[in-house]
């Protein structure tokens, strides 16, 4: 069965991605890195990367979504990922520093928004489209009424 593994192009040396990614994810784990293309996984998912230069950028279209447990782990993403040039979107959403599209969401979003109380998973929506980074406790107060 083939797999299939994300092929991102940086414009930028490798060796600085490679150092980035580390930086911010522990379980970051490096597998092979040349001048022009590296491997390495994050979280057990393969990435295989390009320094190609200039010509192609990175949009909104394609994201990466980390699950995260709670509010600790969603602060300690944001601030790594939006950290030297990343720029904060709405709901969770950011750019990394090379312009690649990240989400940060914690379990409890997901948990509200499927909740059979539609009324409570209205409320919970309506809070997030109103963040930036997701801020666990607002989500259980507009979950509570």
């Amino acid at each position: 069965m083939p797999k299939v593994t994300p092929y991102l192009w940086f414009n930028v040396p490798l060796d600085e991605v490679v150092a980035h990614y580390r930086s911010i994810f522990d379980d970051f784990r490096e597998i092979a890195t040349s001048p022009q293309s590296a491997t390495f996984e994050i979280a057990g998912q393969r990435f295989r990367a390009l320094s190609g230069g200039p010509h192609r950028e990175f949009n909104e279209a394609v994201s990466f979504f980390i699950e995260c447990e709670g509010q600790e782990e969603v602060d300690r993403y944001w601030s790594r990922l939006t950290v030297d040039g990343g720029e904060e979107g709405q709901c969770g959403w950011l750019r990394d520093r090379y312009g690649l599209s990240w989400q940060v969401v914690p379990k409890a979003l997901m948990r509200h928004l499927s909740d059979p109380d539609r009324a409570k998973a209205e409320r919970v929506m309506q809070a997030m489209l109103a963040m930036r980074k997701i801020d666990v406790a607002e989500l259980d107060r507009a979950a509570a009424g």
